[in-house]
């Protein structure tokens, strides 16, 4: 592979220079590699984590990456900060050797996501997805405008010899392929279950006592989730049903964080927050309608969510409290003065830019930290509507709702809600789906919203 050879051997001469100092050293170089997500996918190792992240009309912006060449993980309130804290311990003074001029996300970079609570995912099948996990990983492929870029990482250790660090890292190399993801391919004779880890009537007398606190003036706003576990009668493929997802939802997120033990796969239509130098950027997002086949049907469903005095205000709620949460570290923020309606294959949204100036460095990681959980997923007031979750809802998130994305050397990066995703270990597969409960909601109208956003994989995972 072009630059492949010349890489290992930088990176190998290196780890050589710096002897016995403990360093991060990464090597960066173009490569002919079409499709990264495939080849993570089809490289990866059983003990491997793996981290595959795209939002195909973005240009065919994707990032893959395989290994672990150094993992951050903390849990409890203070998580964000040990995360930001323990990356810049381990960037500083990082060796490299890179073309110039790489656009974000290319080079170094840290891949992961955080619990939706600062505790959470004590699940057992949550076990593999601390509360807060950052890697930094051996092996990085980068595409954007048609170009990919390789980066090897290794952290030296005075311990190992660094030509077997680079012998590793030259067998993962050799053994990338490029090709296609595979397809869906359903049991030929077996059934698919399909239950609800707690019955639709729970729900709907969850939203019932929520919509009563609003009521009684408690909260303004709180999301209630459910969680669908779908058994298959083989193990789900976390490649099939990523490739399946970039193709039906090239607007979204597409992202799978994978670990020895399973796959947390999802399309999100919402951004948390994108970090580009001084600039930020996200997306209000609450407000929910069907699709429909005929434009026509679409475009009044479409304009019945605009007109929706319920919607514009939960929809209020999050814009104001995302422009809250960014304000103390801005110079300026600005949120668009209507919001636009987001269109993705099943469903649509309300959705509001929202820029900001910052007045000094913040880091991706950070900011995410500052802004989740938005009233989008959490509630307002937030301890208040965090409060009610963990009395009402009885569901342990996990990764569901909680930031997912990437943030490179340059502590750029971007983190998405992890909305429309499934956490699949061998033939169970747990979905999730949440709605914006505010004094107007009707159960029963809340619970057919969370079958219009389980539809986003239920049928995917159900052939």
């Amino acid at each position: 592979m072009i630059g492949a050879t010349e890489a290992l051997g930088s990176l190998e001469a290196m780890l050589a220079r710096v002897g016995d100092r403990r360093r991060l050293i990464t090597v960066t170089t173009p490569i002919e590699i079409s499709d990264p997500s495939s080849a993570v996918f089809a490289t990866r190792r059983a003990d491997d984590r793996w981290f595959c992240w795209e939002q195909p009309d973005r240009d065919g912006f994707a990032i893959a990456a395989l290994g672990s060449a150094h993992e951050v993980v903390s849990r409890g309130h203070r998580r964000f900060q040990d995360v930001v804290a323990a990356c810049a311990a381990i960037a500083r003074g990082r060796a490299t050797d890179e073309p110039t001029g790489l656009p974000a996300g290319a080079g170094a970079v840290w891949v992961g996501g955080f619990a939706f609570d600062p505790d959470g995912g004590r699940e057992s099948h949550w076990a593999s997805f601390p509360p807060a996990l950052m890697v930094l990983p051996e092996l990085v492929l980068h595409r954007a405008a048609g170009r990919t870029h390789l980066t090897l990482c290794a952290v030296n250790d005075p311990a190992s010899d660094p030509g077997d660090v680079s012998t590793a890292l030259a067998a993962r190399v050799a053994s990338l392929r490029d090709g296609a993801l595979p397809l869906l391919d359903p049991h030929p004779t077996g059934s698919v279950r399909i239950a609800s880890a707690s019955p639709p009537e729970r729900f709907e007398g969850s939203v019932a006592a929520a919509v009563e606190r609003i009521r009684d003036g408690e909260l303004d706003k709180v999301v209630l989730a459910r969680e669908v576990v779908v058994e298959a009668p083989k193990a789900h493929d976390p490649a099939a049903l990523y490739g399946a997802l970039r193709e039906l939802f090239p607007s979204c997120f597409c992202f799978c964080c994978g670990s020895p033990e399973g796959a947390f796969v999802g399309a999100s239509p919402e951004l948390l927050v994108r970090r580009s130098g001084s600039s930020a950027a996200t997306v209000g997002l609450a407000g929910s309608t069907r699709r429909s086949a005929d434009p026509s049907v679409d475009d009044h469903l479409g304009e019945q969510l605009r007109r929706s005095s319920k919607d514009r205000s939960e929809h209020e709620i999050v814009v104001r409290r995302i422009e809250r949460a960014l304000r103390p570290y801005s110079v300026w923020v600005q949120a668009a003065r209507e919001p636009d309606l987001i269109k993705v294959a099943n469903i649509q949204h309300l959705g509001t830019p929202i820029h900001a100036q910052l007045a000094e460095p913040r880091s991706a990681v950070e900011l995410a930290g500052h802004l989740h959980p938005t009233p989008a997923v959490g509630g307002e007031p937030r301890t208040t509507a965090l409060r009610a979750i963990g009395e009402l809802e009885a569901l342990d998130r996990g990764w569901y709702a909680g930031p997912v994305g990437w943030m490179d050397a340059a502590e750029d990066g971007e983190f998405c809600v992890a909305l429309r995703s499934a956490l699949m270990r061998d033939r169970l597969a747990h979905l999730y789906a949440g709605a914006g409960i505010v004094a107007a909601s009707d159960p029963a109208a809340e619970l057919a919203e969370t079958e219009v956003k389980l539809d986003a994989l239920l049928p995917l995972l159900s052939e």
